[in-house]
């Protein structure tokens, strides 16, 4: 091998391989983690997060006609084990203007300083990721400044085949983001709109949000129950080469999600008990919610299924609401009130669980 064959390979190798730390500022690119389940169908009357982890579903605010399931899927390309899938199961081809469907991904303002937005040393960034429809479609993958009201976007296409996209976009030098915990930007892929989002021209260069100019040009993914969309591999950058994309060990992508949201659920043990506390009355008891990760913010929770209070001292307590009596990112004081079962005594010691539920479930939600 000549002398300027191995530089060329060197600067390949640099280019190209694994070294320089973590590069990935997209959480969950892979798909791999799916706390919320694995899918879930009717989807089109609201924002939400379903299926995949991370991956906010956004309609623009208007109810829609049509509707969609979304699902963690197993049709992927090569060195991926997972893809988020969207299927159309109502179409709607009678477009309301302020009709949407975004697949995006919403970023905390501290973990961006690296962008350097909004200073004249702003940073090139890269988004690559690996898609595929049921046939030919036109979509458009936007950045968005949330803090500043600013956004870039590019239109790509689509075919029934893996295909690995990657577009750069140029650093923008106006509008510098808050770094906080708050979300301050966005990686969106929109799928659908109506004349709201597609009546101008796509806005390719960094400039000031207008509407119509967020998804010119794109296909409308409603317009029948053959179509169906998939999304893996998704990367976002510093630089203008798309390199191969960071693979995370599961433990970690799941680590990296729960501090969005959590999920503790009994996995078929029917009597799990999520913590340990005491009664304050005789009908309700508290404890101290032991979370993996520290969350982004105080949490609100919900659940499903039904939950005891097994007093120490005698008593168990049935029928239960459980809310949150005070926040904390990690530790969050959780109150189980009772209408049903036998009284506590207040003082006692008591866990706070499943009753005889396989299924329980209680949600910690921070996100963004």
């Amino acid at each position: 091998m000549t002398k300027a064959a191995e530089l060329a390979k060197m600067g390949e190798v640099l280019t190209n391989g694994q070294i320089g730390g973590r590069r990935n500022i997209i959480i969950n690119g892979a798909m791999q983690v799916a706390q919320r389940g694995t899918s879930t169908t009717g989807v089109g009357t609201a924002d939400g997060y379903f299926a995949c982890d991370r991956w906010n579903y956004g309609q623009g605010g208007v109810s829609q006609a049509g509707r969609q399931t979304i699902s963690q899927s197993t049709d992927t390309p090569d060195e991926f084990k997972n893809s988020l899938k969207l299927d159309c199961t109502t179409a709607d081809t009678s477009i309301a203007a302020g009709e949407a469907i975004i697949i995006r991904q919403r970023i905390e303002g501290q973990d961006l300083a690296q962008l350097k937005k909004g200073t004249s040393d702003a940073e090139t960034v890269t988004v690559s990721f690996y898609a595929k429809a049921n046939g030919n479609f036109n979509y458009v993958v936007e950045l968005e400044d949330v803090t500043n009201t600013r956004h870039i976007a590019h239109l790509f296409s689509v075919t029934s085949s893996w295909q690995r996209f990657t577009v750069t976009f140029a650093g923008d030098t106006s509008g510098a983001l808050t770094l906080d915990t708050a979300s301050r930007f966005a990686l969106n892929f929109w799928l659908h709109g109506g004349a709201t989002y597609t009546g101008g021209t796509l806005q390719t260069t960094w400039a000031g949000v207008t509407a119509a100019n967020r998804a010119a040009g794109i296909s409308s993914f409603n317009s029948s129950t053959d179509n169906e969309f998939f999304l893996t591999g998704v990367q976002l950058e510093v630089g203008s080469v798309a390199t191969p994309f960071e693979h995370r060990s599961f433990g970690e992508e799941l680590a990296l999600c729960q501090r969005y949201f959590y999920r503790w659920k009994t996995d078929g043990e029917a009597y799990s008990n999520l913590c340990i506390g005491g009664c304050t009355s005789t009908s309700v008891a508290r404890g101290v919610a032991q979370l993996p990760q520290i969350m982004r913010s105080n949490a609100s929770v919900s659940s499903s299924g039904t939950f005891r209070i097994v007093s120490m001292g005698g008593g168990v307590r049935t029928g239960i609401t459980i809310t949150i009596n005070r926040g904390h990112t990690l530790q969050p004081f959780m109150d189980f009130s009772s209408s049903g079962g036998s009284n506590l005594t207040a003082g006692n010691p008591a866990e706070m669980g499943a009753n005889n539920d396989n299924d329980s479930i209680i949600d910690f939600n921070a996100e963004l």
